[in-house]
């Protein structure tokens, strides 16, 4: 199995700061940020291995894990390679797409003689920015990793362990079944919940008289809008096709309203809150075995 004794952050946002912070004191790292001030940011917040210059971060890394945005990514790592990158390491990321990432990423990966692994920490939160980073960031959430290259088990099996070490359950699939995942259980419910703000807080103030509810269901609107504009067209067609299921959902139960139509309207909560208990008790289920 591959060794990694030093892991290189490309990215010092929140997942990059927070990797960063979970690695204090545990293993070799370094987290490169292009400020100056977000390495100052970072060094306030103890992660010492902060540091805006690319050929410190990356000398010796076994282990490189883009945390930018994914249209930055492959040009990111050219800079990575000019700047001393070993052709022994690994490359991950932590995008929220996969299709696109391996294919722009196909080029560079086999002109530097490097090895790529997509990777998808399911955690985040609507902060951004290394000051909000967190340590435990990643404490129980899934980690969907890609091997379209079909790399090799002693990479797989390192990077695999990596993640399980900084909390994560590992899921693995090919890019496309992840694109189509990620557009129902993430991507989806963010275009939900700014729906919701769109429409529930026309007037904004009116929030002062909401409840739980209505916070809950529109908090992640809150999230990077330019961030969720790239991923939202960078999975455009699975993130598409939830959504014209959606609009056939909504109609159906705008015909119910229509009619007063009770009984069909309650089957349906019925059913969506059925499915809602069946997900929660099924999440909690894998929380209880990965502690097992």
């Amino acid at each position: 199995m591959k060794s990694i004794n030093k892991v290189a952050i490309l990215g010092g946002g929140l997942l990059g700061g927070s990797l960063a912070l979970r690695l204090e004191g545990r293993a070799r790292y370094s987290l490169w940020a292009r400020r100056e001030a977000s390495v100052a940011e970072a060094h306030g917040l103890g992660i010492v291995g902060a540091t805006a210059s690319l050929s410190e971060a990356v000398a010796e890394a076994d282990l490189v894990v883009l945390s930018v945005p994914v249209g930055a990514m492959p040009g990111l790592l050219e800079q990575a390679v000019a700047a001393g990158l070993p052709a022994s390491a690994l490359v991950t990321d932590v995008g929220s797409v996969k299709r696109v990432v391996h294919q722009s990423m196909k080029a560079v990966i086999e002109h530097a003689g490097l090895r790529f692994i997509g990777g998808h920490p399911m955690a985040g939160s609507e902060s951004r920015g290394v000051t909000a980073a967190r340590a435990d960031l990643f404490d129980g959430a899934a980690c969907l990793l890609t091997d379209d290259e079909q790399v090799g088990e002693c990479w797989t099996r390192a990077l695999e362990n990596f993640w399980v070490d900084v909390g994560c359950r590992v899921r693995w699939m090919n890019s496309e079944d992840h694109d189509a995942l990620v557009a129902r259980i993430s991507h989806f419910p963010h275009v939900m919940a700014a729906a919701t703000a769109d429409v529930a807080l026309v007037n904004p103030a009116d929030a002062r008289y909401g409840g739980g509810g209505l916070r809950d269901t529109t908090r992640v609107a809150g999230g990077d809008a330019a961030m969720w504009a790239e991923i939202l067209l960078e999975n455009r067609g699975a993130v598409a096709s939830s959504l014209r299921a959606v609009v056939g959902s909504l109609g159906d139960v705008l015909a119910m309203l229509e009619k007063g139509d009770h009984e069909a309207l309650l089957a349906w909560l019925e059913d969506t809150q059925g499915r809602y208990l069946l997900a929660r008790a099924a999440k909690q289920d894998e929380a209880s075995r990965s502690h097992e």
